[in-house]
């Protein structure tokens, strides 16, 4: 369940920063941070497109995929929703 959390988490923060800067430095900065953080409980994919590519390469199991995808998707409205309701 951490590496749900961890995927949601890094995914919510990484689009946060997306919408709120739109800064190419601040969301590499980000990805990098998110990758350290949690690059070793989920794998810092962050990514459904690479999550997939990550099954397809046997490096997560296919019982993984749909939990990281619905992880990555939740996090990525959630961090749209902060944007736009505190900014």
């Amino acid at each position: 369940m951490n590496k749900y959390l961890v995927e949601f988490l890094g995914t919510m923060m990484l689009s946060f920063v997306i919408f709120a800067t739109g800064n190419y430095l601040a969301i590499g900065a980000t990805l990098a941070l998110a990758i350290f953080l949690g690059g070793a409980i989920s794998g810092g994919i962050f990514n459904p497109a690479i999550t997939i590519a990550m099954m397809f390469a046997d490096q997560i199991s296919h019982g993984d995929l749909m939990p990281y995808i619905i992880a990555q998707i939740a996090g990525g409205v959630m961090g749209y929703e902060v944007v736009r309701n505190f900014m």
